[in-house]
This record gives C-alpha cells, structure tokens and sequence, in this order.
C-alpha cells in the first residue's frame, strides 16, 4: 500500500532500556520509516547501532547529542547519526516531541548502549519488552573497551533546513538534500501547479506532507494527499504528484550501496521477534 497515515498504524516502544519514545514503524525494503514522540523532558540514554539513523523534527525541540557535539534542535533542522555514531535525544522540558526517524535495514531497531558491545544478533523487540517486563536489563555485559560506538570524527552532523515549519511559502520549487552513507534525506518545497512525474524510481523512496496538497499516484494508485500523509514508493515503481496547494514535505530515498548489500545479503528482519 503506497499511502499511509501514522496514526492508523500500531505504537511500539521498541527500546525501553534506552529509550521513552514510541511511534508506529513503516517498513520498507530498504529503511524503517517511522514517527516518535517523547514526553517533556524523557528521552533516550547515549546509545548506538551499525545502520544509519535520520531525524528530524516536526515538533518541540530536541536536546541532542551526536558523538561529542550537543545542540538544542528546532523544528526545520535535520540531524545525522552516521552508523555506528554514539547519540541521544531527549525532549526540551517545555514541550513533547515528535520527530521523523529513519533507519536503513542493514540493522534492526534495537541499540546498544555507549558502554556495551553490539550483541553478535540483534535483538528483536519481543525479547526486550520480556527481559524489561522481567527487571532484567536486557543489553549486553558493560564494557566500554568493546563498544564500537563512535564519538569522534563525524563531522557536522546538524543541517537547518528552514527557520520554522510555518515560514512563509518558497516562490519557487526548491530542494535539499543530504546523502549518507545508506540513506539520502530531502526537504522539499513545492509551489501549487508543480507537478514530478517518475516512470521508474531509482530508489525506495518515502516522503512525508508536512503542509499542503498533492494530488498523487503510485503505480496506479491514487490518493489525494494532505499534511500528515506519508507516500511510499518501492524501487522501480512509477510515480506522479500535481501540488494543489503549496507543499512542503521531507524525504528519504535509499542509496545504491545499502540497495547492493541488502539485496545481496537481505534486510534485517528481526525486530519484531
């Protein structure tokens, strides 16, 4: 199904030893697509992965950190964690948060916290809810000599997109992106009448309508589709979108290298458990 709504699909808190947040996931052939939300002032404890994470949010302000850098983050911002890359994200105390959150499928959605080893598997999110439900903490035995997280040598790792979600319209249509290592983040601003039209996508693609209208299609498919609207589009699958009124939406495509290794040696598929 290429049209989703987040608030029609499941809530999972996947990481409750490391984290408050909670959000339904979209799972694609390549990356996980997914909304969380933090209460004011909860968050995550500094923790990592081997797949590449992007965020960016739509509401409240993070205070984040990624490798050694710590910055407040306004809606309008898009943040990096390259894989591997030490991070956490707690909710301002002013507000809750809600952010978009990617991640390719080289990995699953579960972390490690920054003092332990990555597990030779990741766990799924079943047997963690167990092991916390149970009181046992169910990351691996601390030793920070054996964590693979890195916290140096990221380079910048925050990018402003806009000021504010709510700035006046663009006069033209207009396009950032940023490629990582498996990923490709994009914020896009479209005036009313322009219209993209795709005969075969190159890549996975989703994108999500943070304000506006688009009257769109996805091999054959169609929906008309307002803010709040996620769009997904396989690889290889035919797309179109006319803007009815004035959009602004964000991103993510995936890249040929996690393409090749995920269709040589498959996605992780394992979260659930």
């Amino acid at each position: 199904m290429p049209f989703h709504r987040f608030e029609n699909l499941q809530v999972h808190h996947l990481n409750p030893h490391l984290s408050t947040g909670e959000g339904p996931v979209i799972e694609g052939q390549y990356m996980y697509f997914r909304i969380v939300t933090k209460k004011a002032g909860t968050g995550s404890t500094l923790h990592y992965h081997p797949n590449e994470l992007m965020a960016f949010p739509l509401s409240g302000k993070i205070n984040a950190v990624v490798g050694r850098e710590r910055r407040i983050v306004k809606p309008g911002t898009f943040v990096h964690m390259p894989p591997f890359a030490r991070h956490g994200f707690t909710a301002c105390e002013d507000g809750d948060l809600t952010y978009l959150y990617i991640k390719d499928r080289t990995w699953t959605l579960i972390g490690a916290a920054q003092d332990e080893a990555l597990p030779e598997r990741a766990r799924s999110a079943t047997e963690v809810a167990r092991d916390f439900a149970a009181g046992k903490y169910p990351g691996e035995k601390k030793d920070a000599e054996k964590s693979q997280a890195i916290l140096d040598g990221l380079g910048r790792c925050y990018y402003p997109m806009i000021d504010a979600l709510d700035a006046p319209e663009s006069s033209g249509h207009h396009e950032q992106w940023v490629e990582g290592a498996n990923l490709s983040f994009g914020f896009i601003e479209s005036p009313k009448g322009h219209t993209e039209a795709v005969s075969k996508a190159p890549h996975e693609y989703f994108t999500y309508v943070i304000k506006g209208e688009m009257d769109a299609e996805v091999n054959g498919e169609k929906k008309h589709v307002i803010a709040g609207d996620v769009i997904q589009i396989p690889k290889g699958a035919a797309y179109r979108w006319t803007v009815t009124a004035s959009t602004r939406h964000a991103g993510v495509r995936s890249t040929l290298a996690v393409e090749a290794h995920i269709d040589k040696v498959g996605a992780a598929d394992n979260w659930r458990g």
